[in-house]
């Protein structure tokens, strides 16, 4: 209220003479807050991923059980991780660019909308048209983090968010799930040769997102299972 006192005083104006200005403005500067405050929330959980964290590693081991419930792992350290899109023996090292946000958006997705994953995860295993899952998913928290922090995924959060409501890392979350699949739906569709094209289709579908974002009618992006 503070806020809003001061820019209608900059303004030559008060709360008492433009209730409905006065409305709006404070619910605009709750959601630009709540954005601010989120993305410095998601930049905490970008703590690197500990391998003597036991949260760290309970996460790690339930991501495996949800992705491939009837394949128990034969260890910690074990090439089986290559099958759910890891690049070595041990997923940790993969963490380095997302930290612990990159396996926390994975085990959102394989816990709330495990058909959805589990459904991508057969994508990427196409024989042609196949990509490292993790890795690609750990990539599109990046891609998220990158639009939420420069501007354009803000659009959906303030198309979407209800009066005096802040958004919370679980909104973060589901935005992650519906990018992940509409990239997994667009590197389907683009057919591309093989994974080294993944730069250019990452970056087209970037283009399309930010198109979608950039428009009123579509900001608002359609998060719900039916969708991913």
């Amino acid at each position: 209220d503070e806020g809003v006192t001061a820019i209608l005083k900059n303004e030559g104006l008060s709360a008492g003479e433009q209730p409905v200005y006065a409305n709006e403005l404070r619910q605009a500067l709750v959601h630009i807050c709540g954005v601010s405050d989120l993305v410095a929330e998601l930049d905490a959980l970008r703590s690197s991923y500990d391998k003597s964290n036991t949260e760290h590693e309970e996460h790690l081991m339930a991501l495996w059980n949800l992705l491939q419930p009837d394949t128990p792992l034969s260890s910690r350290i074990t090439k089986q991780w290559d099958s759910v899109g890891f690049q070595g023996d041990d997923p940790a090292t993969d963490f380095r660019g997302m930290g612990l946000l990159g396996l926390l958006n994975l085990h959102y997705f394989a816990s709330e909308h495990n058909d959805q994953a589990r459904r991508v995860l057969s994508c990427s295993h196409h024989p042609s048209l196949g990509y490292s899952f993790a890795i690609v998913g750990i990539n599109m928290t990046g891609l998220a983090m990158e639009l939420l922090r420069s501007g354009p995924l803000r659009e959906h959060f303030y198309a979407t968010l209800a009066e005096d409501q802040r958004p919370a890392v679980k909104d973060f979350h589901e935005l992650y799930c519906y990018i992940f699949c509409s990239f997994n739906q667009f590197w389907q569709d683009a057919k591309p040769d093989n994974v080294m094209a993944f730069s250019r289709v990452r970056d087209e579908f970037r283009q399309a997102l930010l198109e979608k974002l950039s428009n009123p009618n579509t900001a608002a992006l359609p998060l719900s299972s039916a969708n991913y």
